[in-house]
C-alpha cells in the first residue's frame, strides 16, 4: 500500500501539467475517457481536468480498471530500491512544513543516514535537502497563486526557517521573487 501524500487535487494538477518527475511514484492520473494512467511526468497530451481522477495506489489504480500508459509505463520500476526512495519523497512531500533533518529522514525509512544520502542522490541525482527545497517552493508557489497570504505567512508555512533564506532559494529555482512571481501569476490570469 502506498503512503497518501499531502497534496489537494489542483496541486496534482499542476503537477501533471508541468510534467514534474519529482511526484512519479506517488501518485498516478487516470483519464476516465480512455480508462489509461500515466505518471505525473508523462509527455502525453493532457487530458481534461473534468475527465482525470487521482490515485495514491498502482493497485487501486488498476482494480478501478485503468490500464498502464504505453508511453510512460508506470508499472515498470527502474531500479530495486525505488520503492525506498519514493518512501523517502513521500515523507519529505508529507513533512515539509516542518524542520525536517537527514537523520528523521533515515529513522524513517530504517536505513543510515549515509546510505540515504547516497542512495537519494544516485536515484534523483539531488540530495534530500535540494529536493526538500523544491517541494517547499512549489507549495510557495501554489500559494502565493491561490490565496493572499503575505510573503513571511507563506514563507513560514511552507517550512522555511528565515524569510532570507526563503527568498534566496524562491530566487534560485524561479529565477524572481515571491512578490514578482505572484504579479506575473496575477497579470496572466487577466
Amino acid at each position: 500500500m502506498a503512503v497518501a501524500i499531502n497534496l489537494s487535487f489542483e496541486e496534482m494538477w499542476e503537477k501533471i501539467i508541468a510534467c514534474d518527475p519529482k511526484y512519479d511514484g506517488l501518485f498516478f492520473t487516470a483519464v476516465k475517457t480512455t480508462k489509461i494512467y500515466c505518471r505525473p511526468s508523462c509527455r502525453s497530451r493532457k487530458p481534461k481536468k473534468i475527465n482525470v481522477k487521482f490515485y495514491h495506489d498502482i493497485d487501486e489504480v488498476e482494480k478501478a480498471g485503468f490500464r498502464a500508459c504505453k508511453r510512460c509505463q508506470p508499472e515498470v520500476e527502474d531500479s530495486p530500491q525505488l520503492g525506498l526512495v519514493r518512501d523517502i519523497i513521500a515523507f519529505l512531500v508529507n513533512q515539509y512544513n516542518q524542520k525536517v533533518e537527514l537523520k528523521d529522514i533515515a529513522n524513517h525509512v530504517g536505513v543510515s543516514s549515509y546510505y540515504l544520502e547516497r542512495l537519494f542522490k544516485k536515484e534523483t541525482l539531488e540530495t534530500p535537502r535540494s529536493y526538500l527545497e523544491k517541494i517547499r517552493v512549489d507549495k510557495a508557489s501554489y500559494l502565493l497563486t491561490s490565496t493572499s497570504r503575505t510573503n513571511l505567512e507563506i514563507c513560514l508555512e511552507v517550512g522555511f526557517q528565515s524569510p532570507s533564506n526563503f527568498y534566496k532559494v524562491f530566487r534560485r529555482l524561479k529565477n524572481c521573487t515571491p512578490s514578482e512571481y505572484r504579479n506575473m501569476n496575477l497579470k496572466n490570469r487577466m
